[in-house]
């Protein structure tokens, strides 16, 4: 079974979510709470955790994987170009449940970009996902923690349910909101286009290009 931690959805304690660091820095498998679902994390520049993420959800591996950042002075490193469209899109919605999808710089693992040549980011409204990612110093994966094709989780319980003999920890911080997914967009296509529309309507989006 995974070691579970209990963290403070509005206030993460500094010192639990050094520990939760601590295992994503030694390879290990995290599930954590998002503003959508509870998501399925490693660390993003750890191609052998990565890997884990595959097994562990049955996932095809032609299949990309989202990232989450810390902040919105993350991203430049990880992408190619930041254009107009999408400067406007996370000046309006970071942090939040929109993943935008950017061509990828050559920082980003082929893995998590499935041999797309892109990679889908976004910087979480959910204290305690922000928070790993800004103390891990890198993206952490952002792929919901349920086997694929299977229902999303919204409790710490049901992950461990789920895949709790696969992963090293769970972080409990509540029952997250798991009314839909993000909201996906890619802005690599002119113009964007939504590939999933999830929590932020379609139509409000649009309002802002």
């Amino acid at each position: 079974m995974p070691e579970i931690l209990k963290i403070s959805p509005e206030k993460p304690e500094a010192a639990l979510i050094a520990k939760a660091v601590k295992t994503l820095k030694t390879g290990g498998v995290i599930a954590y709470p998002t503003e959508t679902f509870y998501g399925l994390g490693v660390d993003g520049s750890n191609e052998l955790a990565i890997e884990k993420i595959f097994r562990i959800k049955g996932r095809n591996f032609r299949n990309p994987i989202s990232i989450i950042i810390g902040d919105k002075n993350d991203l430049s490193p990880l992408v190619e170009e930041i254009s107009e469209h999408s400067r406007t899109l996370l000046q309006h919605f970071w942090p939040g449940p929109l993943t935008i999808v950017f061509a990828a710089s050559s920082n980003v693992s082929p893995l998590l970009t499935a041999g797309t040549g892109k990679i889908g980011i976004r910087v979480s409204s959910d204290p305690i996902a922000t928070a790993l990612a800004k103390a891990l110093s890198h993206p952490i994966t952002a792929t919901s923690a349920n086997r694929s094709g299977e229902t999303e989780c919204t409790t710490a319980a049901a992950v461990i349910q789920c895949i709790g003999h696969d992963i090293d920890m769970v972080i409990d911080g509540g029952t997250t909101p798991g009314i839909a997914g993000s909201t996906i967009i890619d802005v690599v296509a002119f113009p964007p286009v939504i590939l999933r529309e999830g929590i932020i309507p379609t139509s409000l989006i649009h309002s802002f290009l």
